[in-house]
């Protein structure tokens, strides 16, 4: 089977946990003029997207304490949470990912908050960060 050459990478966003979205986004919206960008939200979290030229930033909120988003505000504290990359070919950089021995969370990819297949990587691989994949 012929591997695809990944083709050049960007930042799509970044995912940042907060306790509440209405105590900071003031600070994204007023201070720093970020204008609003429509997002569903998804896998737990209440989410406000934001443009920051190009790259959106998201505020994750957790809806239930024991979502993804509730658990990591509770390990971590409010953070950044992901930094999410969109690539030129999801399903061929997924399979380097596993080629690689990358530990995947997502093995197939699924729909995410701005309906584009989304796929994550452990951050076991990856240098403690944990990475998110969408298609350009």
């Amino acid at each position: 089977m012929h591997q695809s050459t990944p083709q050049s990478s960007r930042i799509a966003h970044v995912g940042i946990a907060v306790r509440s979205i209405a105590e900071v986004l003031p600070f994204y919206r007023e201070i720093l003029g970020l204008p609003a960008v429509d997002l569903g939200d998804s896998d737990g979290a209440r989410i406000a997207g934001l443009d920051a030229g190009g790259p959106i930033v998201e505020l994750l909120e957790a809806a239930e304490a024991d979502s993804p988003i509730g658990r990591f505000i509770a390990r971590r504290g409010p953070a950044i949470h992901h930094i999410c990359f969109a690539v030129d070919n999801l399903d061929a950089t997924l399979e380097r990912c596993r080629n690689a021995g990358a530990r995947l969370i997502d093995e197939a990819p699924r729909m995410g908050a701005e309906g584009k297949r989304i796929a994550f990587i452990h951050p076991a691989s990856t240098g403690g960060i944990l990475i998110e994949l969408t298609e350009l």
